[in-house]
């Protein structure tokens, strides 16, 4: 007998609104049977001739989703009711119900827009706005407009924006399941900084063992790495639970045993990654620990990678996760967080599509026959710089014209169901009679886990050969079938070579062969310019050339997680039309001097290296030296103290034309000629520069630079002294206190006027009193001064009235002396 559920009270409602309207938005909350229930009830309907597909997010949720349907309809799965995911399928000629990923719906509307034989289409779990989720949508809102009127789409999530969908399916009728809502407990038990995350985990096992006497556990943690780290820490403390992972690189088998009661009656715990959030009810937890952590796919453009990142979970997220307690009875979740933590959250997950590489989907529309994927009916757009960036370099590889129309090649890459990199590795495997090969490297880094794990793509094939299972053997089924379309698409003319499988990974990535650094191991250049890292302890560390297929981090510092050897030779010759010759000059700040080299390069990697001469083409050493300054800023002159001098007057005169900018700008008027005959920018002389620079003001400007800021100062005893404009406290000059006696307006300069500084001197040059206000100074602290000069300097003047005393550059005897002359 089948169990009432809250979404079957309003089942009619869904019904009738898809009379009325082609399109349907469903909001129902976790466990109100919204994915079992929905899709069923379509058949019976009228309009309903041709299957129901329902979308999944995840290949784990379709094989759940269609078992639970199938056992609800009392039908075995493949007979009315079946599912397709990427490796495993189970449908018959009889299916009318038929539950899939939306990557594998993306391959079947582009195969066929009209989507014959298909009455309806749901979205399940629309909320997580992944990139193939939206994606599909899109195609789908197009096909209907376009091609199939009569074709019914629905959207259903538990916590969806309702009025933003409704409006995206052309005003669509909203229907809400209020669900059945059991008692959840909230327990934030927080998290201490300087704990690994296993070490919280099993804490917050061991609590919940302690709190909790009965109900099984699902813990939620970001990676599949994380959770074989807390599997492991649990198992070693012998707690009385029946440990399962659940995560997508594990055998379909063990997935389905982690979502049922234990045989044996045991208490289980489930590890699991956001793959548990939804869309599918795992039958007896009562306890959830979540971590508050995602692992997020983010593109990035810099390093040309998609690398993962782990944050924190969003609000929606962590409501989702402890629902998962309460779905089938009172339950409880322990947060691995404060409290008030839980507002810092970001509300929602972010739309993947202003995250993802947007390569396929620019490929797709092209295929799909739209230039600008904008054009589509989205909820959130793609951006127009990531568009063009995904053209650039789709147009690089062939698939896409100057316009950004399909070409053949493009149309060949579409259709198989892979990145676009590997269809573009199939393609050519295919032309070269290695279509297999590149099939079965094509799903190995498409399956994460397959063959184990390990950095060497080549080692990990060899264990997948020999692997057992469900999902080895699904494995093997897919690259059988990606070998036959691949071979039944290539075209194209010329003889392809045989290639390893190094070769294989350099033709979908060409950017990423990587050459070893000398004498720094496991450190490597890539073609495209990338610093890539490996363990120097890891065998493939010793290999001269790698070609990489995955890596994680950022662009500054790349760590390689899946590559093959690959020697030069075949670099050579898979890139032999891209190797170009020729000379090279640089300039060597260290030594001074321009170096110019004879060189064969691929992208950033010099193939060979070598010392040309000037009779060889290299560049001309004043142009190769100014370029440098250009690139590198006026620090790699040899700027002297009058040089400098001048640089300084003329900024605090206003003059732009001795500016950073002014003179960067205009280096082939001052700097070439100096330049002509100099061996260096360091020996071009402090005075010739100065000259240089000073014949670039004309006569106004040093007329102005004379008046605002000029070099010296003339002191009352008639003395000049230079004016430092570039000390801290402003222009400054340095002057024995006697030759400012006589002084009683302080002096100023520049326009508007600043006081110059004085920083007044002994006798013997050393400091006595700084100040902006000579007047000041001789009426206040002079006195102190005086009285211990005179003591110190009994030859000279000490005048107990300085502003009114003859300013002297004598001792008293020497100035006694001269006046009796």
């Amino acid at each position: 007998m089948t169990v009432p559920l809250p979404i079957d009270i309003v089942l009619p409602d869904i019904m009738a609104a898809l009379v009325l309207k082609p399109n349907a938005v469903v909001v129902a909350p976790p466990g109100a049977g919204k994915t079992t229930r929905v899709a069923p009830a379509l058949l019976d309907q009228p309009w309903c001739k041709g299957q129901v597909w329902l979308l999944s997010p995840r290949r784990l949720a379709a094989r759940a989703a269609a078992e639970r349907i199938a056992e609800e309809m009392g039908v075995a799965v493949g007979g009315p009711v079946g599912y397709a995911t990427r490796l495993d399928s189970k449908q018959s000629k009889d299916t009318r119900l038929l539950v899939m990923t939306p990557g594998l719906f993306r391959n079947r509307i582009l195969a066929d827009p009209e989507l014959a034989g298909v009455s309806a289409v749901l979205f399940d779990e629309v909320h997580e706005r992944s990139l193939d989720g939206d994606f599909a949508l899109a195609l789908a809102i197009d096909a209907q407009q376009g091609l199939r009127d009569d074709l019914r789409l629905v959207a259903m999530s538990a916590t969806l924006d309702g009025a933003r969908f409704g409006a995206l399916l052309g005003d669509a009728p909203v229907v809400r399941s209020e669900g059945k809502i059991w008692p959840l407990e909230l327990r934030h038990i927080g998290r201490r900084a300087e704990d690994r995350l296993e070490a919280s985990v099993l804490g917050a096992v061991r609590q919940a063992l302690a709190d909790e006497g009965e109900g099984d556990m699902l813990a939620f943690l970001p990676g599949a790495a994380d959770i074989e780290r807390a599997a492991q820490a649990v198992e070693d403390a012998r707690l009385p639970l029946v440990v399962h992972r659940l995560h997508g690189q594990i055998d379909p088998a063990m997935q389905r045993r982690a979502l049922v009661r234990d045989p044996d009656g045991g208490r289980k715990l489930i590890l699991a990654t956001s793959i548990a959030e939804t869309s599918l009810t795992i039958e007896g937890v009562r306890i959830v620990i979540d971590a508050g952590l995602s692992r997020r796919p983010r593109f990035d453009k810099a390093a040309g990678i998609a690398r993962l990142v782990t944050e924190r979970a969003s609000q929606a997220s962590a409501t989702q996760r402890a629902g998962r307690a309460a779905r089938q009875g009172p339950g409880v979740a322990y947060r691995l967080w404060e409290a008030p933590a839980t507002a810092g959250m970001p509300p929602f997950d972010p739309p993947e599509i202003h995250e993802n590489d947007l390569m396929p989907v620019v490929l797709d529309c092209a295929s799909w026959g739209i230039v600008d994927p904008r054009q589509l009916g989205w909820l959130d757009p793609p951006s127009p710089a990531a568009i063009a960036e995904a053209k650039s370099r789709l147009q690089a590889i062939g698939a896409l014209t100057a316009d950004g129309r399909i070409t053949a090649h493009g149309k060949a890459l579409a259709a198989i169901p892979l990145p676009v990199p590997l269809a573009h590795m199939l393609l050519d495997a295919a032309r070269a009679g290695e279509g297999e090969l590149a099939a079965r490297l094509a799903v190995l880094l498409t399956e994460p886990g397959l063959g184990g794990r390990g950095v060497d793509v080549e080692a990990r094939l060899a264990r997948w050969k020999g692997a057992k299972g469900d999902r080895a053997e699904g494995a093997w089924r897919l690259a059988r079938r990606l070998a036959g379309i691949g071979e039944k698409l290539a075209t194209g003319t010329g003889a392809i070579d045989t290639r390893s499988v190094g070769g294989w990974i350099a033709t979908a990535w060409p950017d990423r062969v990587a050459r070893a650094r000398a004498g720094q191991r496991g450190d490597y250049l890539s073609v495209g310019g990338r610093a890539y890292r490996i363990d120097p302890l890891d065998p493939l560390a010793g290999s001269e050339w790698l070609a990489i297929a995955d890596a994680q981090g950022h662009a500054a510092g790349v760590r390689i997680l899946a590559a093959a050897a690959i020697d030069r030779a075949e670099v050579e010759a898979i890139f032999a039309g891209q190797v170009v010759s020729h000379q090279a000059s640089s300039y060597d700040a260290a030594t001074d001097r321009v170096d110019h080299r004879r060189e064969r390069r691929l992208g950033a990697i010099a193939l060979v290296s070598g010392q040309a001469g000037r009779s060889e083409g290299a560049e001309d050493d004043v142009a190769v030296r100014l370029v440098a300054v250009r690139d590198k800023g006026l620090g790699l002159i040899g700027w002297g103290p009058a040089s400098h001098a001048l640089r300084q007057r003329a900024s605090f005169a206003g003059l732009d034309t001795l500016s950073a900018p002014a003179l960067a700008d205009s280096l082939d008027i001052w700097l070439a000629p100096l330049l002509e005959k100099s061996r260096g920018l360091r020996d071009i002389g402090d005075q010739r520069l100065a000259d240089a620079l000073l014949a670039l003001l004309d006569w106004p400007a040093r007329q102005l630079l004379e008046k605002l800021a000029p070099a010296d100062y003339l002191t009352p005893a008639g003395s000049r002294h230079a004016i430092d404009y570039g000390a801290d406290g402003g222009p400054t000059v340095a002057v024995r206190a006697q030759e400012m006696f006589s002084l009683a307006r302080h002096p100023v300069i520049g326009d508007p006027s600043v006081p110059l500084v004085l920083a007044l001197t002994s006798p013997a040059h050393r400091p006595i009193q700084t100040t902006r206000d000579i007047a000041s100074f001789w009426s206040g602290s002079w006195a102190e001064v005086a009285k211990e000069m005179r003591g110190r300097y009994p030859k000279h003047s000490w005048p107990d009235d300085p502003a009114n005393a003859r300013p002297t550059l004598m001792t008293k005897a020497a100035q006694a002396r001269r006046d009796a002359q």
